[in-house]
């Protein structure tokens, strides 16, 4: 899976060819040149009757879109910018899992693609060394079918350091690790399935492979909230996948906000 240097270099284009077996069954991959944002694509597809396993990956994004309104930007080829459509039929209640397991899915493919230890910042980054590597998006989209989930996933991959947006941000390559975006793709959709069957089914392990994985549970953590901030200790993710924090001798479950790492205990 690893490739040359030189290789890397040319940011050679997505293998639709080899993306066409993926998940064979489940998974649809299109490949699109380029496009504003690959999940308004997916949640236009999902109104108009899509089936579940759609994913479309674009060469260049140009308006993709983070959480709170943030951009995600990258080169042409130098990074994977893809969503996924999922139907989970499941309370929704347990729809907040689907970034985090999404999030196991990418941290498990980059290191069966050779790539660099990885750990989850919660709820949807994946961090390493401390910097983001890659960041998922879950939105939920009304259809004539029912509800469906957009999964947007925006992972670097060939981005030099002077090509990140922000000194928080890295790479594969930044981090010393050449990795082929076709192979990477395969591997991070196929995961994802794998994880997203097993959830669905009965929860499966998903918390567990979640807390394995994580750099924020056991860091004194900030959460700015929508009403003010919250500084304590994260100690747990409870079973509908927040973020529970104790401060001040009490117990506080949080379901939505930017968190900041402190320090480890």
């Amino acid at each position: 899976m690893l490739v040359t240097d030189a290789a890397a270099g040319q940011r050679p284009p997505l293998d639709r060819a080899a993306l066409a077996a993926v998940a064979p069954g489940w998974a649809r991959v299109e490949v699109v040149e380029e496009v504003g944002s690959t999940n308004q694509v997916v949640a236009d597809r999902a109104r108009a009757g899509a089936a579940e396993g759609l994913v479309v990956v674009a060469e260049h994004q140009r308006a993709g879109q983070g959480r709170l309104g943030r951009v995600w930007e990258a080169p042409r080829g130098a990074g994977l910018t893809f969503s996924v459509l999922l139907r989970p039929s499941v309370s929704d209640r347990r729809w907040p899992w689907l970034p985090l397991l999404t999030g196991v899915a990418v941290v498990e493919a980059v290191t069966a693609a050779g790539g660099p230890a990885c750990a989850l910042k919660w709820p949807n980054d994946v961090l390493h060394d401390g910097l983001k590597l890659a960041g998922v998006l879950a939105e939920r989209v009304g259809t004539p079918s029912g509800p469906a989930a957009v999964v947007g996933i925006g992972l670097n991959v060939s981005q030099t350091p002077e090509e990140l947006p922000v000194p928080t941000a890295t790479s594969l390559a930044a981090a010393g690790s050449t990795v082929d975006r076709t192979s990477l793709l395969r591997a991070v959709v196929e995961r994802l399935h794998e994880q997203y069957a097993d959830w669905a089914r009965d929860g499966g392990r998903v918390r567990d492979r979640y807390l394995a994985l994580s750099d924020t549970v056991g860091r004194e953590v900030r959460v700015e909230l929508p009403r003010g901030v919250l500084e304590g200790r994260a100690v747990d993710l409870d079973v509908d996948g927040a973020l529970v924090v104790s401060s001040g001798g009490r117990t506080h479950h949080v379901t939505a906000g930017d968190v900041v790492h402190l320090r480890r205990r």
